[in-house]
């Protein structure tokens, strides 16, 4: 178990030694704003504004010669290869296209037909996108779909489908032993497709020595790629020669502007490129990343780990229903409590200048980005909740107002 400072001065001493503590330079964030938001968007890093900057020039002065003078055309592709560092794949196996729904869909389809049987499996308590696509594609496709209970898909395997599983749980930060649920996948001739969405930039991810050969991710939560960035794709090597795009599009074609009819995919994880890559977007993500390249991934999972149990240790002391794994090591980068006002006190934390989600009915979520929250900041947010809890200053009409997103 990792120690969680027990004091304020404590929280200061882990700052001190922190070595990834020169990244929050890298960000722009407001003064006074501790951003403990672990859902759709992390904060700006300075390195994506310059990036998008210039690429608002090379729009405007070499306008469509962009696509060669600037690189856009092979962006997608030199992004995804910077990507691959830091889920553990190679170059060459990771292309940056679409969203997560829309990956999810494209590997889902190319998987059914390598697989032992014709069938879907997701768990209930996976994100609500994983079960949407599962259930859409099982319409269109006449595939099985099993809807499993929680923490079921270690056994579901043995039916040999495709078993959509997140290596984190968006809820409950529950982290999955990606390499146990691939052994048992090749003896059962399954496919797992993995959803990093939650675990991309927080952990130590090695799909390549875990054995995974298909994942998609976002890029706008813990790699701060911007509103709306869009996702990724990791085809093992051996694996992309078996798969078809169901969504074959010029840019996934071996040769686009040849404008042939007859479609021909790309070598590689490039065939599950569809539409032309948004630029400005990619631009942005591609700056993104200089804020967390060079880092030692080992100490980013430490320390967000650490942050967590810091969050866990105040959180236990102040009588609260902890959702999320205790033992560290099961943990992903995000706490989650359950608070039977939490959105009311989530609002009120706001109003601290404390940001943090809420996910319906009762969960309070924390995510604990390593490269620029502080341990005397989680310290701090953690002392605003329980003055919030015990004054019971979220009981205002303003906190209970709801807006759109939540």
């Amino acid at each position: 178990m990792i120690k969680a400072p027990n004091t304020r001065a404590e929280a200061l001493q882990r700052d001190a030694a922190d070595p990834l503590a020169d990244r929050a330079a890298l960000f722009d964030l407001p003064d006074g704003v501790t951003y403990l938001v672990g859902h759709s968007l992390g904060p700006p890093p300075k390195g994506a504004r310059d990036r998008l900057a210039a690429a608002q020039a090379d729009w405007a002065g070499d306008l469509v010669r962009s696509w060669n003078s600037a690189g856009w055309i092979d962006l997608a592709e030199r992004t995804g290869d910077r990507l691959a560092s830091l889920i553990g794949a190679q170059p060459g196996e990771v292309i940056v296209a679409d969203s997560v729904s829309v990956n999810l869909f494209k590997l889902a389809a190319a998987a059914l037909p390598q697989a032992r049987t014709y069938a879907l499996f997701v768990e209930e308590d996976e994100f609500p996108t994983d079960q949407y696509i599962a259930a859409g594609l099982g319409g269109l496709s006449g595939a099985e779909v099993r809807l499993l209970a929680p923490g079921g898909s270690f056994e579901a395997l043995r039916a040999g489908g495709v078993v959509i599983k997140s290596a984190v749980n968006y809820r409950s930060s529950e982290v999955t032993d990606i390499a146990a649920h691939e052994r048992e996948a090749r003896r059962q001739g399954a496919l797992i497709i993995w959803d990093l969405s939650h675990a991309t930039g927080v952990l130590n991810l090695k799909l390549a020595a875990d054995g995974a050969v298909l994942a998609a991710g976002c890029t706008y939560k813990y790699l701060n790629g911007g509103p709306g960035a869009p996702a990724f794709v990791f085809v093992a090597g051996e694996l992309s020669p078996k798969l078809a795009n169901p969504l074959p599009g010029w840019m996934g074609h071996a040769a686009p502007f040849a404008f042939n009819g007859k479609y021909v995919p790309r070598d590689g994880v490039a065939r599950f490129a569809s539409g032309t890559p948004p630029i400005l977007s990619l631009a942005a993500l591609s700056g993104a990343l200089e804020a967390i390249e060079g880092v030692d991934l080992g100490q980013l999972q430490a320390k967000a780990r650490a942050l967590g149990a810091l969050a866990v240790a105040r959180a236990q002391a102040m009588g609260l229903d902890v959702l999320s794994p205790v033992e560290d090591g099961r943990r992903g980068g995000h706490v989650s409590l359950r608070i039977a006002e939490g959105y009311p006190v989530v609002q009120a934390l706001a109003a601290r200048g404390v940001m943090a989600d809420f996910r319906a009915p009762d969960t309070v979520r924390f995510g604990f980005s390593p490269l620029f929250l502080s341990y005397q900041a989680v310290w701090n947010a953690m002392a605003a909740l329980a003055e919030i809890l015990e004054s019971r200053s979220w009981d205002q009409p303003q906190f209970h107002a709801r807006a759109k997103v939540t």
